[in-house]
Protein backbone atom coordinates (compact mmCIF):
# COMPACT_ATOMS: atom_id res chain seq x y z
CA UNK A 1 0.00 0.00 0.00
CA UNK A 2 1.20 3.57 -0.52
CA UNK A 3 1.44 5.35 2.53
CA UNK A 4 0.48 9.08 1.96
CA UNK A 5 2.49 11.92 3.33
CA UNK A 6 1.65 13.12 6.31
CA UNK A 7 -1.06 15.19 6.21
CA UNK A 8 -0.91 19.40 6.96
CA UNK A 9 -3.80 20.94 9.31
CA UNK A 10 -6.92 22.13 7.37
CA UNK A 11 -7.31 25.19 8.62
CA UNK A 12 -10.98 25.69 7.60
CA UNK A 13 -11.36 22.23 9.91
CA UNK A 14 -9.57 23.85 13.22
CA UNK A 15 -7.10 21.40 12.83
CA UNK A 16 -3.96 21.36 15.85
CA UNK A 17 -2.81 17.93 16.68
CA UNK A 18 -2.21 16.47 19.77
CA UNK A 19 1.70 15.63 19.82
CA UNK A 20 2.30 15.21 23.96
CA UNK A 21 2.09 11.53 24.82
CA UNK A 22 1.70 12.29 28.78
CA UNK A 23 -1.17 14.44 27.78
CA UNK A 24 -2.20 11.06 26.10
CA UNK A 25 -1.73 9.12 29.25
CA UNK A 26 -3.17 11.62 31.26
CA UNK A 27 -6.53 11.29 28.67
CA UNK A 28 -6.41 7.76 28.68
CA UNK A 29 -5.93 6.84 32.46
CA UNK A 30 -9.40 9.58 33.32
CA UNK A 31 -11.13 7.63 30.71
CA UNK A 32 -10.22 3.98 33.08
CA UNK A 33 -10.84 2.00 30.39
CA UNK A 34 -11.32 -2.01 30.18
CA UNK A 35 -10.56 -4.24 27.66
CA UNK A 36 -14.43 -5.00 27.59
CA UNK A 37 -15.11 -1.07 27.11
CA UNK A 38 -16.15 0.15 23.07
CA UNK A 39 -14.90 3.95 22.94
CA UNK A 40 -15.93 6.59 20.60
CA UNK A 41 -13.64 8.77 19.39
CA UNK A 42 -14.32 12.20 17.05
CA UNK A 43 -11.01 13.25 15.34
CA UNK A 44 -8.57 11.10 15.25
CA UNK A 45 -6.70 13.33 13.36
CA UNK A 46 -3.05 11.65 13.27
CA UNK A 47 -3.87 9.19 15.56
CA UNK A 48 -1.89 9.57 18.59
CA UNK A 49 -4.88 9.06 20.90
CA UNK A 50 -6.31 6.45 18.86
CA UNK A 51 -3.23 4.15 18.99
CA UNK A 52 -3.46 4.55 23.13
CA UNK A 53 -7.56 3.85 23.03
CA UNK A 54 -6.71 0.81 20.76
CA UNK A 55 -4.45 -0.49 23.58
CA UNK A 56 -6.68 0.16 26.66
CA UNK A 57 -9.82 -0.72 24.96
CA UNK A 58 -11.88 -3.54 23.09
CA UNK A 59 -13.22 -1.61 20.45
CA UNK A 60 -12.89 1.83 19.19
CA UNK A 61 -15.21 3.91 17.16
CA UNK A 62 -13.56 6.54 15.18
CA UNK A 63 -15.03 9.44 13.55
CA UNK A 64 -12.82 11.90 11.17
CA UNK A 65 -14.74 14.13 8.64
CA UNK A 66 -11.33 14.44 6.71
CA UNK A 67 -10.61 11.79 4.16
CA UNK A 68 -6.86 12.94 3.88
CA UNK A 69 -6.77 11.96 7.40
CA UNK A 70 -8.84 9.36 6.98
CA UNK A 71 -6.74 7.70 4.24
CA UNK A 72 -3.74 8.17 6.32
CA UNK A 73 -5.37 6.00 9.39
CA UNK A 74 -6.38 3.39 6.79
CA UNK A 75 -2.62 2.77 6.14
CA UNK A 76 -1.72 2.56 9.97
CA UNK A 77 -4.99 -0.11 10.20
CA UNK A 78 -2.68 -3.45 10.83
CA UNK A 79 -1.24 -1.53 14.32
CA UNK A 80 -5.05 -0.64 14.77
CA UNK A 81 -6.72 -4.08 14.53
CA UNK A 82 -9.88 -2.96 17.19
CA UNK A 83 -10.35 0.64 15.69
CA UNK A 84 -13.54 1.29 13.46
CA UNK A 85 -12.41 4.34 11.01
CA UNK A 86 -15.46 6.06 9.53
CA UNK A 87 -15.05 8.84 7.15
CA UNK A 88 -18.15 11.23 8.09
CA UNK A 89 -19.26 14.36 9.81
CA UNK A 90 -19.89 13.46 13.49
CA UNK A 91 -22.65 16.05 13.33
CA UNK A 92 -24.54 13.36 11.06
CA UNK A 93 -22.90 10.32 12.24
CA UNK A 94 -25.83 7.86 14.03
CA UNK A 95 -24.09 8.41 17.89
CA UNK A 96 -27.05 6.12 18.80
CA UNK A 97 -26.37 3.30 16.99
CA UNK A 98 -23.70 3.03 19.32
CA UNK A 99 -23.89 0.27 21.82
CA UNK A 100 -25.08 1.48 25.27
CA UNK A 101 -22.31 1.56 27.61
CA UNK A 102 -20.14 3.38 24.79
CA UNK A 103 -17.22 5.71 26.33
CA UNK A 104 -16.62 8.76 24.63
CA UNK A 105 -13.25 10.25 24.59
CA UNK A 106 -11.61 12.49 22.17
CA UNK A 107 -10.23 15.83 21.19
CA UNK A 108 -13.09 17.37 19.58
CA UNK A 109 -12.66 19.42 16.64
CA UNK A 110 -13.18 23.19 18.81
CA UNK A 111 -14.96 24.58 15.92
CA UNK A 112 -18.22 22.34 16.56
CA UNK A 113 -17.53 21.55 20.05
CA UNK A 114 -20.79 22.68 21.49
CA UNK A 115 -23.09 21.36 18.87
CA UNK A 116 -21.45 17.72 19.18
CA UNK A 117 -21.94 18.43 23.17
CA UNK A 118 -25.45 18.90 22.73
CA UNK A 119 -25.75 15.26 20.49
CA UNK A 120 -23.74 13.40 23.24
CA UNK A 121 -25.63 14.60 25.84
CA UNK A 122 -29.39 13.62 24.23
CA UNK A 123 -27.48 10.37 23.67
CA UNK A 124 -26.28 10.64 27.44
CA UNK A 125 -27.67 7.19 27.89
CA UNK A 126 -25.61 5.40 25.89
CA UNK A 127 -22.68 7.52 27.45
CA UNK A 128 -21.90 6.39 31.11
CA UNK A 129 -19.02 8.93 30.74
CA UNK A 130 -17.49 11.08 28.49
CA UNK A 131 -13.59 12.65 28.50
CA UNK A 132 -13.43 15.53 26.63
CA UNK A 133 -10.57 18.26 25.37
CA UNK A 134 -12.36 21.38 24.30
CA UNK A 135 -11.43 25.24 24.52
CA UNK A 136 -11.01 26.28 27.66
CA UNK A 137 -14.00 28.58 27.55
CA UNK A 138 -16.05 25.96 26.79
CA UNK A 139 -15.44 23.48 29.67
CA UNK A 140 -15.83 26.68 32.04
CA UNK A 141 -19.03 27.34 30.44
CA UNK A 142 -19.99 23.58 30.96
CA UNK A 143 -19.46 24.21 34.94
CA UNK A 144 -20.62 27.64 35.07
CA UNK A 145 -22.60 28.61 38.00
CA UNK A 146 -25.38 31.27 37.84
CA UNK A 147 -24.84 35.19 37.97
CA UNK A 148 -22.30 35.18 35.43
CA UNK A 149 -21.62 35.32 31.48
CA UNK A 150 -20.35 31.69 30.95
CA UNK A 151 -23.65 30.57 32.17
CA UNK A 152 -26.06 29.44 29.63
CA UNK A 153 -27.87 26.66 28.06
CA UNK A 154 -25.11 24.45 27.54
CA UNK A 155 -24.29 24.78 31.27
CA UNK A 156 -27.84 23.92 32.33
CA UNK A 157 -28.12 20.97 29.73
CA UNK A 158 -24.74 19.70 30.93
CA UNK A 159 -25.38 20.27 34.86
CA UNK A 160 -28.69 18.78 34.73
CA UNK A 161 -27.43 15.57 32.71
CA UNK A 162 -23.95 14.56 34.28
CA UNK A 163 -21.81 15.99 36.84
CA UNK A 164 -18.39 17.41 35.82
CA UNK A 165 -14.74 18.10 36.37
CA UNK A 166 -12.10 20.49 34.70
CA UNK A 167 -9.65 17.85 34.94
CA UNK A 168 -6.45 19.59 33.77
CA UNK A 169 -5.29 22.66 31.53
CA UNK A 170 -3.36 21.52 28.45
CA UNK A 171 -0.55 23.80 27.45
CA UNK A 172 -0.37 25.40 23.87
CA UNK A 173 3.01 24.05 23.47
CA UNK A 174 1.22 20.37 23.62
CA UNK A 175 -0.20 20.57 19.87
CA UNK A 176 1.11 21.43 16.17
CA UNK A 177 0.26 23.73 14.97
CA UNK A 178 0.11 25.95 18.30
CA UNK A 179 -3.68 26.64 18.81
CA UNK A 180 -4.97 30.45 19.20
CA UNK A 181 -6.92 29.13 22.23
CA UNK A 182 -6.36 27.63 25.74
CA UNK A 183 -7.33 23.73 26.02
CA UNK A 184 -8.97 22.14 28.98
CA UNK A 185 -10.23 18.22 29.61
CA UNK A 186 -13.05 17.62 31.13
CA UNK A 187 -14.56 14.45 32.58
CA UNK A 188 -18.26 14.55 32.48
CA UNK A 189 -19.92 11.34 34.61
CA UNK A 190 -23.70 10.68 33.74
CA UNK A 191 -26.40 10.17 35.93
CA UNK A 192 -27.97 6.86 36.41
CA UNK A 193 -31.23 8.76 37.19
CA UNK A 194 -33.10 11.71 36.03
CA UNK A 195 -35.89 13.67 37.45
CA UNK A 196 -37.59 14.36 34.44
CA UNK A 197 -39.18 12.11 32.15
CA UNK A 198 -38.46 12.10 28.22
CA UNK A 199 -41.66 14.50 27.58
CA UNK A 200 -40.69 16.16 30.38
CA UNK A 201 -36.83 16.87 29.02
CA UNK A 202 -38.27 18.32 26.41
CA UNK A 203 -40.25 20.68 28.32
CA UNK A 204 -37.01 21.60 29.86
CA UNK A 205 -34.85 21.80 26.88
CA UNK A 206 -37.33 24.30 25.43
CA UNK A 207 -38.48 26.35 28.64
CA UNK A 208 -33.92 26.61 28.76
CA UNK A 209 -33.43 27.65 25.12
CA UNK A 210 -36.15 30.05 25.22
CA UNK A 211 -34.92 31.99 28.78
CA UNK A 212 -31.85 32.31 27.28
CA UNK A 213 -32.75 33.58 23.51
CA UNK A 214 -32.92 37.36 24.52
CA UNK A 215 -30.12 37.77 27.75
CA UNK A 216 -30.62 41.04 28.56
CA UNK A 217 -34.16 40.35 28.78
CA UNK A 218 -36.28 39.69 32.44
CA UNK A 219 -37.22 35.85 31.85
CA UNK A 220 -40.62 36.85 31.57
CA UNK A 221 -40.44 38.82 28.46
CA UNK A 222 -37.61 36.20 26.73
CA UNK A 223 -40.30 33.37 27.77
CA UNK A 224 -43.16 35.32 25.69
CA UNK A 225 -41.41 36.77 23.04
CA UNK A 226 -40.04 32.93 22.44
CA UNK A 227 -44.05 32.15 22.09
CA UNK A 228 -45.24 31.33 25.86
CA UNK A 229 -48.41 33.06 27.27
CA UNK A 230 -47.54 35.66 29.39
CA UNK A 231 -49.98 35.00 31.99
CA UNK A 232 -49.51 31.48 32.87
CA UNK A 233 -45.67 32.37 32.66
CA UNK A 234 -46.23 35.18 35.41
CA UNK A 235 -48.68 33.43 37.54
CA UNK A 236 -45.97 29.88 37.07
CA UNK A 237 -43.06 32.57 38.62
CA UNK A 238 -44.75 33.81 41.38
CA UNK A 239 -46.06 30.61 42.36
CA UNK A 240 -42.56 29.16 42.64
CA UNK A 241 -41.04 32.44 44.49
CA UNK A 242 -39.26 33.64 41.55
CA UNK A 243 -39.11 37.34 41.02
CA UNK A 244 -40.26 38.43 38.05
CA UNK A 245 -37.36 40.92 37.25
CA UNK A 246 -35.16 38.17 37.07
CA UNK A 247 -32.85 37.04 33.99
CA UNK A 248 -32.48 33.69 32.93
CA UNK A 249 -28.75 33.51 33.75
CA UNK A 250 -29.73 34.03 37.53
CA UNK A 251 -31.96 31.11 37.72
CA UNK A 252 -30.18 27.52 39.26
CA UNK A 253 -30.45 24.41 37.59
CA UNK A 254 -33.12 23.46 40.02
CA UNK A 255 -35.34 26.38 39.49
CA UNK A 256 -35.11 25.25 35.56
CA UNK A 257 -36.35 22.17 36.75
CA UNK A 258 -38.87 23.53 38.76
CA UNK A 259 -40.67 25.97 35.75
CA UNK A 260 -40.16 21.80 33.56
CA UNK A 261 -42.36 20.63 36.26
CA UNK A 262 -45.04 23.16 36.50
CA UNK A 263 -45.07 23.81 32.37
CA UNK A 264 -45.11 19.80 31.65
Amino acid sequence: MLIPDLPTPNKRLGQNFLIDPNIVRKIVALAELSPNDHVLEIGPGRGILTEALSRAAGRVTAIEVDSRLHAYLKTKQAELPNVELICEDALVYPVEALPIGTIAVANLPYYISTPLLFRLLDQRGRFPRMVLMLQDEVADRLMAKPGGTDYGVLSVMAQYAADITKAFRVSLQCFRPRPEVASAVVLLRMRERTRLSPQGEVTFRAIVKAAFAHRRKTLVNSLRDEGYELHPVIETLQRLDIALARRAETLSVEEFLQLAFAFG
